[in-house]
């Protein structure tokens, strides 16, 4: 069998699994055969050894049975970086992207300091996609990345030495932030702090096609899917720099919800609800 064939075959037989079967067949099979997608469109008469066949018969398999594609890839994509991803920690999306687009442009507006680096908190890591991408990208920015679960903090740990910003990202395990002061060299209070919280009401995710396929730590956010937001905004304050700037994705249709919090716990801030490429509700972003 070649590729061009085996390509087809899987394709059809992700059809009604997956939202895109072409496009899943490509990198799945690219990733199985250590080459790029291109170099699968090049060479299509390329002949499949009975290992390569039977690894992807494999991975079709858990496909089918509900595994996401990149648990069993072990990477995806975010913000122009490949992560490391295992099922401890929650699939990076897209949607992100704007948080972290929103905290580079914040932070590079900064006044910089001879005697003060840059400060972010990324609460809530995960894989670290947030914490890596922000320190990638700022070569004098600090972060303090949090999370409840030992395992992701691990993951997260290992994407930021794989892309070489280990040295400028402590990680530490607690439930949002831990106790302030806190003896790290992101001490000081943070410039932004970012996180991507579980935002999905309780009783919804136990209907959701994504339950049970992915940590459900990372995605229940309580009876109205805003618990870990509305505890979140009852310590930042003290952990703010002056000037500083929050930014929460939510849920889409929580929008007002998470504003009138927001509003809650701070007396003199200017409030602000933004909207991702395809026009649903994503971040609050809270800045004194």
């Amino acid at each position: 069998m070649d590729v061009a064939t085996l390509l087809e075959q899987t394709a059809e037989r992700l059809r009604g699994v997956t939202d895109t079967p072409d496009l899943d067949a490509q990198v799945l099979l690219a990733h199985l055969m250590g080459k790029a997608r291109t170099w699968l469109a090049a060479h299509p008469e390329t002949p499949l050894s009975d290992p390569q066949r039977d690894a992807v018969e494999e991975a079709v398999s858990k496909l089918t049975a509900g595994t996401p594609l990149p648990y069993i890839l072990g990477h995806w994509e975010f913000f122009g970086l490949d992560f490391k991803i295992t099922p401890d920690v929650l699939i990076p999306r897209p949607e992100t992207e704007l948080l972290v687009e929103q905290a580079i442009l914040w932070l590079q507006s900064r006044p910089k300091t001879a005697n003060s680096a840059l400060r972010a908190a990324d609460v809530g890591t995960g894989s670290g996609c947030i914490a890596v991408s922000l320190a990638k990208q700022i070569d004098e920015l600090r972060v303090l990345a949090t999370d409840l679960s030992l395992p992701a903090l691990e993951v997260a740990r290992q994407n930021a030495i794989h892309h070489g910003v280990a040295s400028r990202v402590d990680f530490v395990q607690c439930d949002l932030l831990p106790p302030h002061p806190f003896p790290l060299p992101t001490e000081s209070n943070f410039d932004v702090i970012c996180a991507n919280l579980p935002y999905i009401p309780t009783e919804t995710l136990e209907h959701l096609p994504i339950f049970g396929r992915e940590p459900t730590l990372a995605l229940n956010g309580g009876s109205d899917g805003l618990d870990p937001i509305r505890r979140l905004l009852r310590i930042a304050p003290e952990w703010l720099a002056p000037n500083g700037l929050i930014l929460l994705e939510i849920e889409a249709g929580q929008g007002m919800a998470a504003v009138s919090l927001a509003y809650d716990a701070f007396d003199h801030a200017t409030i602000n609800l933004r909207r991702d490429l395809t026009g649903k509700e994503r971040l609050v972003a809270i800045r004194l």
